[in-house]
């Protein structure tokens, strides 16, 4: 294998500032520690760095939840005489006429940093980079004589921006910095955004600028910069700081949030101060370049002490594509050739590279992170569309990656956040529906996990508390944490099983379960949907046993056995309490899947409600992913109605992220060439510059639906790196397939330090040469089956004589038996066109 450090390095080089009108911070560059976000925007005289905090929230409305539980059986008994859509609105209403009306907060911009500089010429070499490895955002241009460039990076070790404009010829740089409320594009003359405005204070000196703004509980949010200059000096101006003369500026920057103005500004001030000195101060035994390297030294100490933390996280994988030489196009340059039909390989590559460092950068282990959100710490208004935590698709999105990729200890920053609001959950399913247990919203925010959006699209999908249960054992399998397992994942699934058990219903005629009301996010049956085609968003949603809803539950009736075994608890045959035999009883009595007339499987087991195939969720398919219960091994008849479902749905009605949801199914196909077509559709239509993903194209090209508004979406781009390892590795806890839906643009490419649940794997190929090689190291006790690609045609096995076997499952399979501590399995094969 090549050496693993050549495979890291990843930059995003840019040509142009930022130029969304108005919005300029959606083409950003971003920087994070996991708490506190920077989005870097504006041109060379004038320049933004936009801060974000994830405890900054506002706006949102929490009613008291009244006890609504009795409608449930009016629902039910309107859906018995198939009055559906009278039955769907019977919850909301019910909300709705005791006056409920909670409201969702929004995280919005903490302030943003302004500089701005004079401009004696026309620029000339304009570019700007973020370098992934280091987390460091580069700006660069000539002005006449003068090279200026301007950096920064927002410190993991220091929680604090850290930020140095360097002037090189002519008189230096020379500007003035401050700190001011972002300016709206959308709510500036809203009451609330005005109040906010009156509530701004700032001030400086010719060392310290400050600013504080109060939030709408009362509490304060703010910060402090600290300027300091080598050659030159600085004044006071009107709120901000004037430098000029000055080799290098460096300028530090704290933040505080749900404080108090003055307290937090005196507070900042001496931890600015201390940092200055720590950061600046010189060993005795320092040569006398480093002595003379002022504040360059105090800046490249501070890096050192970020990326020291930073990049374990970045280089915890590693991807190549294609020969592995250095790509310097600017993003622009790659983008154009994906608009010609096909993403480069440095494109696909880079794209996978900045999903990871955008989640390493947006969440953290840190006692304030959040989980990562679909703005991540990069938002830049004050009520964002969609800017909440949404779990019908998008926060499970984010986080499907991070095991494979060895982010492992980024996850529980998830359950920590959803277990803070389970007395919420609790009271939710006492109160919509009369049940114990939990019931989960679609969407919450911090400290607001009560229904918010009163539609039944959400109120009758009772699906999330499920799904996110599958990312608890997940989680309990790659790390084979059995604390957690026993303290946290079965408490919590044993809770969603409690809910499930008082909400199903016995069908009268067939004897087995039903769930109802049932939703497909965020689907309508087609025979639901307006006659006179109006583009109505959800009109009929509710409906009898979603095939989504049911296999959740499939899912989670398994996990509980397996991990109640794992656990050492009974196996319901002869335990005392018999709670494994009540959940084997039910899971036997849930109904099968459903196929319908075109040989697809049925997006509702219910054969009163017909299949929609224009729409962007992609819901049904769970079985197939993110779950694995349905396999080509396990049943191909089944699998194979699963792909046709797939095929059915319709690539106008798509979005940035359900097309790399579509991506990563097809790779579950074992179709690499689909798979990476709805990656080159997204690159075309939902990617801006700065390779930030959107929900949707906004300029009525054909290939997602069609909304006037363009959010920007991360999920997708967290999405993109699933996908890509789907298609080079799946992983369940009895097979892991190697090179599994391998594009055949991916001629050769190699992949280190990925993971199955007990260890690592590195593989490297060359399907033109025929070369194939991969490593695997069990960490724990190992016991599965590899599957190499069909295309290797003759393998060569180095390790212990019985840690690799064939298996009965064909000649492509292997069944592997490691022990933690052996000698890694090396698997070196050619390929039938070899000309070995």
């Amino acid at each position: 294998m090549a050496d693993k450090n050549e495979q890291y390095g990843d930059k995003l080089m840019m040509s142009y500032p930022a130029s969304w009108w108005r919005n300029l911070w959606r083409e950003a560059l971003p920087a994070g520690n996991g708490v506190l976000g920077a989005s870097v925007f504006g041109g060379v005289q004038e320049e933004t760095v936009l801060l974000n905090h994830a405890k900054l929230w506002h706006w949102g409305q929490r009613d008291e939840l009244p006890d609504v539980s009795s409608t449930l059986a009016r629902t039910r008994s309107l859906m018995d005489e198939g009055r559906y859509l009278e039955a769907s609105w019977q919850l909301a209403d019910a909300l709705k006429e005791r006056g409920y009306g909670t409201k969702l907060a929004s995280r919005f911009p903490l302030a943003a940093i302004k500089l701005t500089m004079p401009c004696e010429h026309a620029f000339r070499g304009y570019s700007r980079m973020l370098d992934m490895d280091s987390g460091e955002i580069t700006v660069s241009w000539t002005d006449g004589a003068c090279r200026y460039k301007r950096k920064l990076f927002v410190s993991r070790a220091d929680d604090c921006i850290v930020y140095a404009i360097e002037g090189y010829g002519g008189q230096g740089a020379a500007g003035e910095i401050g700190l001011q409320l972002h300016p709206s594009d959308r709510w500036a003359d809203t009451p609330e955004y005005k109040e906010l405005e009156r509530s701004v204070e700032t001030g400086a000196d010719e060392a310290y600028a400050w600013y504080a703004a109060a939030n709408d509980d009362g509490t304060d949010f703010g910060a402090v910069l600290r300027v300091v200059t080598e050659g030159g000096q600085t004044t006071a101006a009107d709120g901000g700081i004037r430098f000029k003369g000055a080799g290098r500026v460096l300028v530090l920057v704290k933040v505080f949030v749900q404080g108090q103005r003055t307290a937090d500004w005196a507070r900042l001030k001496q931890e600015l101060a201390g940092l200055l000195r720590q950061a600046a101060s010189v060993p005795a035994e320092a040569s006398k370049d480093e002595r003379e390297a002022g504040l360059g030294h105090a800046y490249d100490r501070l890096l050192t002490r970020h990326a020291a933390l930073h990049q374990p996280l970045v280089r915890s994988a590693s991807l190549v594509l294609g020969d592995g030489e250095p790509d310097v196009r600017s993003s622009e340059r790659m983008l154009l050739d994906a608009y010609e039909g096909e993403a480069p390989e440095t494109l696909i590559q880079k794209m996978w590279a900045y999903g990871r460092y955008l989640f390493v950068s947006g969440t953290s282990t840190a006692e304030q992170a959040e989980p990562f959100g679909l703005y991540g710490l990069w938002g830049g208004d004050y009520r964002l569309v969609w800017s909440h935590n949404m779990a019908n698709e998008n926060i499970q999105m984010m986080y499907w990656h991070a095991h494979v990729g060895g982010l492992s200890e980024l996850v529980p920053t998830l359950f920590r956040y959803y277990e803070s609001l389970m007395d919420d959950f609790r009271n939710n399913a006492r109160k919509l529906y009369g049940c114990g247990g939990i019931y989960i919203p679609a969407g919450t925010t911090a400290g607001v996990g009560v229904p918010n959006q009163i539609v039944p699209v959400i109120l009758n999908w009772t699906g999330a508390a499920g799904w996110l249960a599958q990312h608890y054992y997940e989680h309990a399998r790659f790390t084979g944490d059995a604390s957690f397992l026993e303290r946290r994942a079965l408490p919590f699934m044993r809770e969603v099983l409690q809910f499930y058990k008082d909400f199903l219903v016995t069908d009268a005629d067939t004897g087995e379960y039903k769930l109802y009301p049932s939703v497909s996010p965020e689907n309508t049956p087609l025979n639901y949907m307006p006659a006179d085609g109006r583009p109505l968003a959800h009109p009929m949603p509710t409906a009898i046993n979603a095939t989504m809803d049911v296999a959740i539950l499939k899912e989670l009736l398994q996990h509980w056995i397996e991990a109640n075994q794992w656990a050492g608890g009974e196996d319901g045959e002869d335990g005392e309490d018999g709670e494994a035999a009540q959940w084997k009883e039910l899971l036997q009595r849930l109904p099968a899947y459903r196929v319908n007339d075109d040989g697809a499987v049925s997006e509702w087991i219910h054969p009163d409600f017909e299949d929609r195939y224009a729409h962007r969720h992609l819901s049904h398919l769970y079985p197939v992913f993110p779950g694995h219960e349905v396999t080509e091994e396990s049943d191909p008849e089944l699998f194979h109605a699963f792909e046709t479902a797939v095929r059915k749905r319709e690539i106008g009605a798509q979005t940035g992220w359900s097309l790399v949801h579509m991506a990563a199914i097809y790779a579950r196909f074992g179709d690499g060439d689909s798979a990476l077509k709805c990656l080159d559709v997204l690159s075309r239509s939902s990617l801006l510059p700065n390779l930030f993903t959107l929900h949707n194209d906004w300029r009525g090209m054909g290939v997602s639906m069609n909304m006037p508004t363009a959010p920007v979406q991360l999920d997708a781009n967290l999405g993109w790196v699933n996908a890509v390892q789907e298609l080079l590795l799946q992983v369940s806890p009895d097979l892991v397939k190697l090179l599994p839906a391998l594009p055949g643009r991916w001629k050769r490419g190699r992949l280190s330090d990925w993971r199955f649940h007990t260890g690592t794997i590195s593989l490297e190929w060359d399907t033109e040469a025929g070369m194939f090689r991969a490593v695997l190291i069990a960490e724990r006790d190992t016991d599965t089956v590899v599957k190499l690609p069909a295309w290797v045609q003759a393998c060569t096995i180095t390790g212990e004589s019985e840690s690799l076997q064939r298996s009965p499952l064909g000649e492509h399979y292997y069944s592997l038996k490691l022990k933690r501590g052996d000698p890694p399995v090396v698997m070196e094969a050619r390929s039938s066109s070899s000309n070995d």
